[in-house]
């Protein structure tokens, strides 16, 4: 009996280390069917010089000045002229205000203003606020917006207090992607929208075969997770997508005593 007790023992051992060592193959095969990058493929690097890259060189950025303006950055606008923009009704000189504190402020029915430079991706900078003495509400509260190349609106407007519709709150992309949050400081103290945007590409027959992304940086909270721009961000109707090159940043006049500031614009070209 016990001869027989211990080849059972014996053999329930063995179809244990059989089934254990079938599952290996079967499990290193489900980690190498992952994503395999071209660069890391071949012979395994046995050295540490193998895998050290020294050029290009990276160029030196510094922030300079009481603004942090990176060395390397276009100044839109630094709060001394307009001499970077225009106006978009007749390419004429800007009406809006030009304040003594260094910031701008939408002259009321004017007009949108445009920069003079066309640009595709890009960093942008911008700090902007809403009138400290709360008027209107809704979209009629503090409304203006920032459009990268002329096209895809990035929303400002007052919403303390002052709910609208979600995909036209502040820092949304336009009547497409709601804000991760709602982060805006006090009605009339400043706000800064920090934008990483990557243009849309289009083919020779003009159709878009690559969708604009952007990021959104909401007084340092990340409003906007490198999100799909779908088209033009109309009030009304679907988003549209005309082939185009470079353009210019926008900032809007929406028409409502809004009398939005803007201030420290820079760029940086990417």
């Amino acid at each position: 009996m016990k001869i027989l007790l211990y080849a059972c023992i014996a053999l329930s051992i063995l179809v244990s280390c059989k089934d254990t060592g079938s599952d290996r193959p079967e499990q290193a095969s489900k980690v190498e069917e992952g994503i395999v990058y071209g660069e890391y493929s071949g012979v395994e690097p046995t050295t540490p010089e193998e895998t050290e890259i020294y050029e290009p060189v990276p160029p030196r950025v510094v922030s300079k000045g009481s603004n942090g303006v990176p060395s390397d950055a276009i100044i839109l606008f630094d709060g001394t002229s307009f001499d970077q923009w225009m106006m978009v009704r007749d390419s004429s000189e800007v009406v809006w205000h030009l304040n003594e504190d260094g910031s701008m402020t939408v002259k009321d029915k004017t007009g949108d203003i445009v920069t003079k430079e066309q640009f595709g991706d890009i960093q942008l900078h911008i700090e902007w606020r809403s009138p400290a003495e709360v008027e209107g509400e809704g979209q009629s509260r503090g409304n203006s917006g920032v459009f990268l190349q002329d096209l895809y609106e990035v929303q400002v407007l007052d919403n303390n207090d002052n709910d609208t519709y979600v995909n036209g709150q502040v820092a949304s992309v336009y009547k497409q992607h709601i804000p991760l949050a709602m982060a805006s400081v006090p009605s009339g103290d400043w706000n800064t929208y920090d934008i990483i945007y990557h243009a849309p590409e289009f083919n020779e027959s003009g159709a878009k075969t690559k969708s604009a992304t952007i990021t959104v940086l909401h007084n340092g909270i990340l409003v906007q997770d490198h999100v799909e721009i779908k088209g033009t961000t109309p009030y009304i109707g679907w988003p549209k997508n005309p082939p185009h090159g470079k353009g210019p940043i926008r900032l809007q006049d929406h028409g409502d005593n809004s009398r939005v500031s803007f201030r420290n614009i820079w760029v940086r070209e990417l």
